[in-house]
């Protein structure tokens, strides 16, 4: 989040890492602009902030050319800033997944292209894996899966990169060391993206954006070396076939 207040740091932190990939998390819903509010006076408040209605701000940015123009000049944005860190894009995603929306998803695809954006996150969650680690899937769920087929054709047509499988949805905010260990359980093969929210502790940001969320327990899950052992396990038969084919 290019925008955040915490993004200095997080870049000094990259850039003190350099084998860490990093990517854009683009923000078009609830969270900081980087244009400033007279410049994007449909998208954001007077403090620079878009709301959190997903619903009706999709339904805005389908219909209204005024606010789609605004719009591509806040991504175009937000792509710079990143540039500007002098970290290479690794890959590019949006807040609560808002690129499942088709103005969006073209919009990060196309911009993206000109700065070198070469894969992008498909929150594409299977439903027969959750089922079998014991989520009760909903019709809902069914059709949001097939609903990002959408979004896989548009990166597909780019020419650019995208996992087979994402987790994180159906237990977002509670990927914790027994919901990790199922998974690891029924790891699907292909390219599985899986995402946590950790935190070493809570703060008041935290506390009104993501108040059920246990941040603590998945820096813990992260961090478990039973953890870390049934993923390498689950990917090892993976590996030997690759080895064997390649």
């Amino acid at each position: 989040m290019v925008a955040g207040p915490a993004a200095a740091d997080a870049v000094r932190r990259a850039h003190a890492n350099p084998g860490l990939r990093v990517g854009l998390h683009l923000v078009v819903i609830e969270g900081h602009a980087v244009l400033p509010p007279a410049d994007i006076p449909d998208l954001v408040d007077a403090n620079g902030w878009f709301p959190s209605a997903q619903f009706r701000l999709g339904m805005r940015y389908a219909l209204r050319p005024q606010v789609r123009d605004q719009l591509a000049a806040e991504i175009r944005a937000q792509f710079t800033a990143f540039a500007a860190t002098g970290l290479r894009l690794d890959h590019a995603n949006a807040h609560k997944h808002m690129h499942l929306h088709p103005v969006i998803g073209r919009l990060l695809v196309l911009i993206g292209w000109d700065f070198g954006l070469r894969a992008v996150r498909v929150p594409a969650e299977p439903p027969d894996v959750m089922e079998a680690c014991g989520v009760r899937v909903s019709l809902g769920d069914r059709a949001l899966y097939a609903w990002t087929d959408r979004l896989r054709e548009q990166v597909a047509r780019a020419g650019m990169q995208a996992n087979d499988h994402v987790f994180g949805l159906a237990w977002s905010g509670h990927m914790t060391r027994d919901h990790l260990l199922a998974l690891a359980r029924h790891l699907p093969d292909g390219v599985s993206e899986i995402y946590l929210h950790p935190a070493a502790r809570r703060d008041a940001a935290l506390d009104a954006l993501m108040p059920d969320y246990e941040h603590e327990a998945e820096l813990a899950a992260l961090l478990d070396p039973e953890v870390r052992a049934a993923f390498q396990a689950a990917a090892e038969p993976i590996d030997s076939i690759w080895r064997r084919n390649a």
